[in-house]
């Protein structure tokens, strides 16, 4: 097996685990190491299904060109990311509902929690071209547009897409990105917020609490309890 399988499989098995699981929806994906384009789960499977045997090699065109299986039609969020930024490892495209739920209140994701502090300065960008399926080329190039430098994206009517230079990061801003809107959702609906990190502390604390060791940290509680979950 492949390193770029095996980390395929971490890593939705990782999600699900966080419970970011859609059903057979939402997908990661890894960079292939020769540039042939990127390994991710085949359509029809949940997160916490993918092992080997549901992992694609699937080309920037759309081809299949290794594994057993039908690609999934939002392909292009990850191939076009990974084209249009070098240094990502790894994309990551969830629906958790606290995401649609948040982006469409237009309202700024607030360092509330230690989770917020990773997409509030700058703002976490949102994509408002369409709510409807990433199927085509020229919307995965739009959507990697408004990514931007950024580590995530909203896609209000839609999800979300986080990325990362590995799995480690790219899982972990999924799951702190969902984290970070249910607790604003909460504090909104209890008639707040009124209280959040300033500029300061918040560029501090992505530092203090959200440094590769810890973010690889919390990747690994997700990979064991996705291990324990199979036993």
């Amino acid at each position: 097996m492949s390193e770029e399988i095996e980390t395929t499989v971490k890593a939705s098995k990782a999600l699900a685990a966080a419970g970011l699981t859609d059903m057979v929806w939402g997908h990661a994906s890894v960079r292939d190491a020769q540039g042939r384009g990127v390994w991710m789960k085949a359509a029809g499977w949940g997160f916490e299904e993918v092992g080997p045997g549901q992992v694609l090699l699937v080309s920037p065109a759309g081809e299949v060109l290794a594994g057993e299986g039908k690609r999934h039609i939002e392909y292009p969020i990850h191939t076009e990311i990974m084209n249009q930024r070098p240094g990502i490892g790894c994309v990551v495209h969830t629906h958790a509902p606290a995401l649609s739920a948040f982006a469409s209140l237009d309202q700024p994701l607030l360092p509330i929690s230690h989770d917020g502090v990773v997409f509030c300065d700058p703002q976490i960008p949102r994509f408002s071209n369409t709510g409807a399926l990433i199927a085509s080329q020229e919307l995965g190039v739009a959507l990697s547009e408004t990514l931007g430098d950024a580590p995530a994206v909203l896609m209000p009517q839609h999800g979300a897409v986080t990325v990362g230079p590995d799995a480690a990061t790219a899982v972990m801003y999924a799951v702190l990105l969902e984290r970070a809107c249910r607790t604003q959702l909460m504090a909104m609906a209890a008639g707040g917020p009124e209280v959040w990190s300033d500029k300061a502390e918040a560029e501090f604390k992505r530092e203090q609490v959200w440094n590769p060791a810890q973010r690889d940290a919390g990747w690994q509680y997700l990979v064991r309890m996705a291990e324990r979950n199979e036993r």
